[in-house]
């Protein structure tokens, strides 16, 4: 676990992925990390939906004593298709497999985001709707080579050299990133935490 560094800052990110900072830096909140060390691995029968929750609010409950009585805020994500869960790829071979499987057909990413403030963990899920164009396999091992495929649920990434396969998404774009920031900013508001809709306006009228 990797201890806050600063508290300036009035929340802390259970989260190493620079996509969720990047994504968490666009509402305006200044933060903290602290990366928190769970067992990601799906329960026999467990439903995408109640995985996905279960392990946000496992990582905000196990980062939540480390973090220096800041709210923490953390999220995952998963790809589901044929309802089987398509987490991290564990190499290429299994990489290629997600991306021919995912291949000219739609697939569900289901993103929740969870926040602990003073023990209490709530919790919203993002799904959204996402459909490739066919791939060859030249294409898929040529993609697993950029090295992208390599730390993301699906193995694919919409933000970088993925997005060439994506022919139409429906739901949230920041979901299927790894933050979603209309339920992200609908629990900080819940809990009276403020992002950039709650700053002054700059010498604008209100």
């Amino acid at each position: 676990m990797a201890a806050p560094s600063s508290q300036a800052a009035p929340l802390c990110l259970a989260s190493a992925s620079p996509r969720r900072r990047a994504l968490l830096e666009q509402l305006g909140v200044p933060y903290v990390c602290a990366v928190p060390d769970i067992d990601e691995a799906v329960l026999p029968g467990e439903p995408a939906e109640d995985y996905v929750a279960r392990i946000a609010r496992a990582k905000a409950h196990t980062a939540h004593p480390h973090a220096a009585g800041l709210p923490v805020l953390a999220a995952d994500t998963t790809v589901l298709i044929d309802q089987q869960i398509l987490g991290k790829p564990a190499d290429a071979e299994q990489a290629i497999a997600m991306l021919l499987q995912l291949s000219g057909r739609s697939h569900q990413v289901l993103t929740a985001v969870a926040l602990a403030v003073a023990g209490e963990i709530t919790h919203r899920l993002s799904r959204s709707e996402v459909r490739f164009r066919h791939l060859s396999l030249d294409e898929a091992v040529a993609y697993w080579n950029t090295g992208e495929p390599r730390d993301k649920a699906g193995a694919y990434a919409v933000q970088g050299h993925g997005a060439v396969f994506i022919e139409h998404l429906s739901g949230s774009y920041s979901g299927v990133m790894g933050l979603p920031l209309f339920e992200t900013a609908e629990l900080l508001a819940g809990a009276g935490l403020p992002y950039w809709l709650d700053q002054p306006a700059g010498g604008v009228a209100r």
